[in-house]
């Protein structure tokens, strides 16, 4: 695959960034894609390994060396139909996966892994500006009826599925745009929305009907999600409507910090955060946007979701912003003989994280766990925290180390608990252990839970995860939903 001496002869290039004082003036994507000439010289650096494991370590398989090679001899057509026979959302995949694929490629045992995303989002990115992305509407149309629940990118890959297998899908989601936690959760410097909004066009040329602002189910008032629903429908009217029902949303409900003055005014989760300014960058007028702007913020969770509101905080013009992680600090470098091919743990230091160090604003702390959240008059002032130490696999305190931090706003980006429980309780499904829908992934009757017809994937199913393990679930409940359907299935799993 490529050039049999690639990997000796060339050094891996990774995207571009815009300069960090052009990028902070606006909330549009900033990345600097590699051109036909260096995606090319990235494909050379595939080796003819004998065991691809960048394939197992993709959550959808990509068939990587035979892009890669196609990118390398320059037949990007046909590039494109390969990376789309394993992926429906390569714009996606490309611009926010954190590519498990680039840290299980051979050539990271003692090297620089192949540029497999930037190659990617080049191949995604040329097949639209060429045309080669078009509909795709089944030739026979099966008479069955299959509603999706939920509009990310598990709902999206077995929407889009399922109507070229010839059904007549349904997608419903509760909030006023389609894209679910995709559209609302990931900001749009990450990902501009209009990469969503020409796959919702190609899949309604499929086919594929969307009804947004439609809440399947109810939401217990005061659980703090995004929610523009103008209409409910009851789980049992959507079952009677329906052949099959595919439960695909979100896993929305935000962990939680309950200690002292939680209820004080400034203290937010981030999905209260992050979408409202994708609501603003949509056009939407709010009353009274949750901003950042003169303000001293504390992010408290390291993860992707803790570094959206690092930048976007940035972004509004923040005093200060200090991102507090509960772990230890990891080694900058990974110990690459004990961890490959497997997602390593590393310092990751994100472009929000560089634009805020860039501006003198950011300070990361790791270790810290807070204790209580102080304020006047109802008001957020600051915290008290304490470092923390492992002992006998349990975090303990550290004594002497309690400190006090000003903090205007508080953001709470812990992760995501599981779905909302009212919805799958108003089918009736049985849940797990951690609050997601039960529901296998074996080969034939996968996905499918407890209550006849009605199916499973995504964070839904598996929990909080990577937009790629989504569409890998979406694919493959598709065909279990069509083997249901129809006896058996073409569609690939």
């Amino acid at each position: 695959m490529g050039k049999v001496t690639g990997f000796m002869e060339f050094e891996r290039l990774e995207e571009g960034y815009k300069p960090v004082v052009e990028r902070l003036k606006h909330y549009k994507e900033f990345v600097v894609g590699l051109d036909e000439d260096q995606a090319k010289i990235q494909g050379a650096r595939c080796m003819d390994c004998g065991t691809p494991f960048c394939n197992s370590g993709c959550p959808v398989n990509n068939i990587i060396p035979d892009f890669n090679d196609l990118v390398y001899s320059g037949d990007w057509q046909n590039a494109i139909t390969v990376l789309h026979s394993t992926n429906n959302f390569p714009e996606f995949t490309g611009r926010i996966c954190p590519a498990p694929c680039e840290a299980a490629c051979t050539i990271n045992v003692n090297g620089d892994a192949v540029g497999i995303k930037s190659i990617e989002h080049a191949i995604i990115d040329k097949a639209w500006a060429e045309g080669w992305v078009q509909p795709q509407p089944a030739r026979h149309k099966t008479g069955k009826k299959v509603a999706v629940v939920g509009s990310g990118p598990a709902g999206m890959a077995a929407a889009q599925q399922l109507a070229r297998a010839g059904h007549d899908v349904t997608v419903f989601e509760k909030n006023s745009r389609i894209g679910g936690l995709l559209r609302y959760g990931i900001p749009d410097f990450k990902m501009e929305k209009t990469h969503i909004d020409r796959r919702v066009a190609q899949m309604e040329a499929e086919g594929v009907v969307f009804k947004t602002s439609t809440l399947i189910g109810a939401i217990p008032e005061g659980l703090k999600v995004t929610n523009d629903a103008k209409t409910v429908v009851s789980a049992e009217d959507l079952k009677a409507q329906f052949d099959a029902v595919l439960l695909t949303g979100g896993s929305e409900q935000s962990r939680d910090l309950p200690v002292p003055g939680r209820e004080l005014d400034g203290v937010h989760f981030a999905m209260e955060f992050l979408p409202m300014q994708n609501k603003v960058n949509a056009g939407d007028k709010l009353k009274g946007q949750l901003r950042a702007d003169g303000k001293h913020v504390i992010v408290i969770g390291g993860g992707d979701t803790g570094s959206d509101c690092v930048g976007t905080s940035t972004r509004h013009g923040a005093v200060s912003v200090t991102q507090f992680e509960v772990m230890p600090q990891p080694p900058e470098q990974e110990n690459k003989p004990l961890v490959w091919p497997y997602w390593p743990l590393k310092l990751r230091t994100s472009s929000s994280h560089d634009e805020s160090a860039e501006k003198g604003i950011l300070q990361r702390e790791f270790a810290i766990s807070t204790k209580e959240f102080i304020g006047k008059n109802g008001k957020l002032t600051g915290l008290k925290t304490v470092h923390i130490e492992m002992k006998d696999g349990k975090l303990v305190e550290v004594a002497g180390t309690e400190k006090e931090y000003k903090a205007d706003l508080v953001l709470l980006a812990m992760g995501f608990v599981n779905p909302v429980a009212t919805v799958l309780d108003a089918f009736g499904v049985d849940k797990d252990a951690r609050g997601n829908a039960k529901a296998s992934t074996e080969f034939t009757g996968g996905y499918i839970t407890n209550v006849a017809k009605v199916f499973a994937a995504g964070d839904m199913r598996r929990g909080q995860s990577l937009v790629v393990w989504a569409i890998r679930e979406g694919r493959q409940a598709a065909r279990s939903v069509d083997e249901f359907l129809m006896g058996c299935s073409d569609l690939p799993r």
